[in-house]
């Protein structure tokens, strides 16, 4: 079960998200599925087609088994697998 003490270390693709603060005011707002993830980029899959949006500068909010979650990206820059204490 992800709560907010412990999503980083969860698997972030396949969750709804949505961008409520960036430092970027035109992807505040962008709304789709999280379906890549790199270091430092999440691929996400909106409306308008796949964008590749950085982690960092921009908040996050996720939504998991109909509990929502409200994060920096600074706090997910590393690579999935170095997150999740696997190699």
């Amino acid at each position: 079960m992800i709560t907010i003490d412990n999503i980083a270390v969860h698997e972030m693709i396949g969750l709804k998200t949505v961008i409520s603060a960036s430092s970027n005011s035109q992807i505040t707002g962008l709304t789709g599925t999280i379906v890549d993830e790199t270091k430092s980029m999440f691929t996400i899959k909106t409306e308008k087609g796949v964008k590749i949006i950085p982690k960092k500068q921009n908040t996050w909010k996720v939504f998991s088994d109909g509990e929502e979650f409200t994060f920096s990206g600074d706090l997910l820059e590393k690579r999935s697998c170095d997150r999740l204490g696997t190699k």
